[in-house]
């Protein structure tokens, strides 16, 4: 495949690098330590069956999912095209 200047895998190898940065990611939002039975947010006991799938959870599902919405992906530009910078 052509890639101008780019030598030949350099497209897996950012598709790759891609993949391991969100691998990494999600390893490091993984829930660790004891949970709790109230939300460290907002004081609502925590579900019974949400402590039971996460046992490490320490907010309620509403919660989290207001957390979840502010993060923001971190992501950049791998290529170093003109073209792909422009966009």
């Amino acid at each position: 495949m052509a890639n101008g200047w780019a030598r030949d895998g350099a497209v897996q190898e950012q598709i790759d690098d891609t993949v391991s940065d969100a691998v990494k990611e999600a390893r490091l939002r993984l829930l660790s330590g004891t949970g709790a039975d109230y939300c460290d947010d907002c004081g609502d006991r925590i579900p019974a069956a949400r402590r039971k799938a996460l046992p490490a959870s320490r907010t309620c599902v509403g919660c989290q999912t207001l957390r979840d919405a502010e993060r923001r992906p971190a992501g950049f530009n791998r290529r170093g095209s003109k073209d792909s910078q422009l966009r």
